[in-house]
């Protein structure tokens, strides 16, 4: 995979991404920083990464059981009040239309929570090294 970021020349923080021959994703900074809030910010797409993961490793599971999911609703809470000290809080809230049964839903949770981003962000050793092209 090859993602290209390209900086505008205008001075502002907001870049084009490319991820292989897929559209542009905006990004930007948060005011604060210095952006212009104009598209969401890198937390914003790594926050973004879980809730996705989560909603789609919950309904290739319901898939593959036949359960009658017709929607999944994710929704991230960030808490990064901490996040100068090492804690940065996620929330994810799922909501599951189509189906009622508790038990089915409390499955598709602890299905939800093996999710291939949540053991990455939280049991992966990740390395990364920057260079120069």
């Amino acid at each position: 995979m090859t993602i290209t970021v390209m900086t505008r020349r205008d001075g502002s923080l907001r870049q084009q991404a490319t991820v292989s021959d897929f559209e542009a994703l905006a990004v930007d900074a948060p005011r604060e920083v210095g952006g212009s809030e104009s598209a969401p910010d890198p937390h914003d797409y790594f926050d973004l990464s879980l809730g996705a993961c989560k909603a789609m490793t919950a309904l290739m599971y319901a898939r593959r059981k036949q359960w009658p999911v017709e929607t999944i609703t994710a929704t991230v809470e960030r808490d990064a009040s901490d996040e100068a000290r090492g804690h940065y809080r996620l929330i994810v809230t799922l909501a599951f239309q189509g189906i009622d049964d508790p038990e089915t839903l409390n499955r598709l949770l602890e299905i939800a929570d093996r999710c291939p981003i949540q053991r990455l962000m939280t049991v992966s050793d990740v390395d990364i090294t920057t260079r120069q092209a």
